[in-house]
């Protein structure tokens, strides 16, 4: 079945050059990239997006972190694309992320955080639809 899913290069991969690295590997595995666009995430549409953790300890970390610096949002497309991507980028965790993921082949020696992990994607169909229509 044919999906898309909403994906963002994060702050710390922008500001560490990896974007057409982390672009590179969405190509190679056949994704289509439908749009794309480079943006600051302004707070009231962080806190939109990440509404589901607000509350959370790591939130206001999460909130500040996001609109910390520049983002690459872009709607990819692609057979079964939600989990495939999700597999592709790795354990949210960079630390336990596996070698051959995204997380897991540029992830920062040591691990900062949980929350700097470069790359977000959307994990179901309805996260997807929500996300690209804040984004997009």
């Amino acid at each position: 079945m044919i999906e898309q899913s909403l994906v963002i290069i994060k702050p710390d991969a922008v500001r560490r050059k990896l974007i057409g690295m982390i672009l590179n590997r969405f190509e190679t595995e056949g994704l289509l990239i439908k749009k794309l666009k480079m943006i600051q995430i302004p707070r009231e549409l962080a806190e939109k997006h990440y509404a589901e953790h607000e509350g959370k300890d790591f939130y206001p970390n999460l909130i500040k972190f996001i609109t910390s610096g520049n983002v690459v949002v872009m709607i990819l497309e692609g057979e079964n694309a939600i989990s495939f991507i999700r597999e592709l980028v790795g354990a949210t965790n960079p630390a336990e992320a596996e070698k051959g993921t995204i997380r897991g082949d540029f992830k920062e020696q040591p691990v900062k955080s949980v929350t700097e992990n470069m790359v977000h994607a959307s994990d179901s169909k309805s996260s997807a639809r929500r996300e690209i229509e804040l984004f997009f």
